[in-house]
């Protein structure tokens, strides 16, 4: 246990000044990236209408203002039966590799 402690006290004293997440929650952390234009590529588009045919509904248009965040809808998920956008047939382009 005091090995696991010292351990412990030696990674928070090499944090830094990096800022900690939470602290402030309501404040970007001077000098953080700024994300200033988004531009989604048709291969972007092509990858996040995997297995939806069109016409594509209208509920997909949040594609069009999806920034650079993560999104679980433009990537792979369940395999089987659960596949139902055929993320992982061998004839999709987009398929992920195995």
């Amino acid at each position: 246990m005091v090995g696991f402690v010292a351990g412990f006290c030696s990674i928070c004293s090499n944090a830094g000044d990096y800022p900690i997440a939470g602290l402030t929650p309501w404040e970007r952390p001077a000098g953080a990236p700024v994300i200033t234009q988004v531009d989604h590529g048709s291969a972007w588009f092509r990858r996040a209408l995997t297995g939806i045919s069109r016409p594509y509904p209208s509920s997909l248009r949040f594609l069009d203002d999806q920034g650079n965040w993560h999104t679980p809808f433009n990537n792979p998920g369940a395999t089987g039966r659960y596949d139902i956008r055929g993320w992982y047939q061998p004839d999709n382009a987009t398929a992920p590799s195995k």
